[in-house]
């Protein structure tokens, strides 16, 4: 348990820093931030999936939960999100109303902050499966965050904020996806309680950013040679996404399960399968 922890304060930290990387090419330069966003959109619809489908799901079925049962959880999930983006939304716009500049940042940061908490809610339901599982969602949280930093560093740079201070309000607002990793890997391993519910509930909130949020921007785009980048990029996030499920997953599995087995001074191929 004290192993995998680190593992998951590690990745959790890592993945909220290499979140930041768009937003940090917007701080260099607006032309490179654009650039990255416009292929790493598509990517993160990809990566989303190929967790939620190839991962997460057969996951939660595989550990003897019925299939209809998951799907339940996976649709609450997805629900779920759409209505707290819907109330975020709405906020957003009412206040938007008004004068531009002050009250719109604190929604920004909120909003954020309650993102990246969900991230280390999804972070902890894959390390709750096993090591492979956590970093394959890790890269996935990622890849999404990504082009939703971006965003956010503009935004925050239109209504004035400067640089220095928008890099510190997200350096801290990443810090909710440590924070929210920790404790439900926690309380995981202390309540020996169902994944069933999480991993639903994370699967549809994949599914969720991928189809409503990303692949619709992928739609409005009207030079042709553009939609085929971009759905090529959609289709190597699948692709590389699922190999590293089942290659890559498989590999860092067996070795953590080695040494859990070497430390009980069982040697790994002694086991019985």
């Amino acid at each position: 348990m004290e192993s995998n922890l680190v593992l998951v304060i590690l990745f959790s930290f890592i993945g909220g820093i290499f979140s930041l990387i768009g937003g940090i090419l917007l701080l260099i330069k607006k032309s490179w931030s654009r650039i990255f966003a416009r292929y790493a959109t598509p990517f993160a619809a990809g990566a989303l999936l190929a967790a939620a489908f190839i991962d997460l799901l057969p996951e939660a079925i595989e550990g003897g939960s019925d299939s209809r049962r998951v799907m339940i959880y996976t649709l609450i999930g997805l629900l779920f999100f759409f209505l707290l983006e819907s109330v975020v939304r709405w906020f957003h716009n009412h206040t938007d109303k008004g004068k531009k500049i002050n009250p719109i940042l604190p929604l920004i940061v909120i909003g954020d902050s309650v993102h990246n908490f969900i991230d280390g809610l999804a972070i902890a339901a894959g390390f709750l499966i096993s090591p492979g599982s956590g970093i394959i969602v890790t890269l996935a949280v990622a890849a999404h965050e990504i082009p939703q930093e971006i965003g956010d560093f503009g935004l925050m740079l239109d209504i004035g904020v400067d640089r220095v201070r928008v890099l510190l309000i997200n350096l801290m607002s990443s810090a909710a996806t440590v924070i929210a990793a920790v404790i439900f890997f926690v309380l995981g391993n202390a309540y020996d309680v169902s994944l069933t519910p999480m991993l639903g509930i994370v699967a549809g909130f994949f599914i969720y950013i991928a189809a409503t949020d990303i692949i619709p921007t992928l739609h409005e785009e009207k030079i042709k040679k553009e939609v085929l980048k971009k759905a090529a990029c959609l289709l190597f996030g699948v692709i590389l996404v699922g190999f590293a499920i089942i290659t890559f997953h498989g590999f860092i599995d067996e070795n953590s399960s080695c040494r859990r087995a070497e430390e009980n001074s069982v040697s790994c191929y002694d086991r019985d399968d």
